[in-house]
């Protein structure tokens, strides 16, 4: 299920304005052109798309693993090398009771990784929770009009089950 958790970081932003610095800068012309052009994309003006890219930026300098993706739902905090975005490792984390190695165990990944997501969340707790909370309130119609080529996941029982279950009759 995708989400736009960067949405609470854009409110941030402008909460935050009345505290911001003016900074300019020189782009070459060719990057000049990619920005505006990523900034038409998003519906923002290139000044945003060049605060959003220089967060991200700090965000991946001050936190390993951690990277910025565009999704169907929006720009969301990623972890390396997955699929999986910090508010979905957090699912899991809290599902393990804060077991940081179970989840490693889980993800077949390096407990740092799964560390990773932890030291993010915990640095931005607001935006994790409002990604957490929204993905509660979607259901699998929502996700079907972001998605039309979604597939409701039904498990059935395994045939072994199936086969134990027989036996026992």
């Amino acid at each position: 299920m995708c989400y736009n958790a960067y949405n609470s970081y854009t409110s941030e932003v402008a909460v935050r304005s009345t505290h911001s610095m003016v900074i300019s800068m020189r782009l070459p012309a060719a990057s000049g052109k990619r920005l505006k052009r990523m900034a038409n994309r998003h519906g923002w003006t290139p000044s945003d798309a060049s605060a959003r890219l220089v967060e991200e930026g700090l965000r991946r300098s001050e936190f390993g693993f951690i990277d910025f993706r565009d999704s169907p739902a929006g720009r969301q905090a990623y972890l390396q090398g997955s699929s999986l975005a910090i508010w979905e490792v957090m699912l899991l984390v809290d599902s393990y009771r804060k077991d940081v190695s179970a989840v490693a165990g889980h993800l077949k990944w390096p407990q740092a990784k799964v560390q990773a997501a932890v030291n993010y969340a915990a640095a931005f707790p607001e935006e994790i929770n409002e990604a957490i909370a929204d993905n509660e309130t979607t259901d699998f119609e929502a996700l079907k009009r972001m998605l039309p080529l979604a597939v409701e996941f039904v498990p059935r029982k395994t045939a072994k089950n199936r086969h134990a279950q027989a036996s026992s009759r």
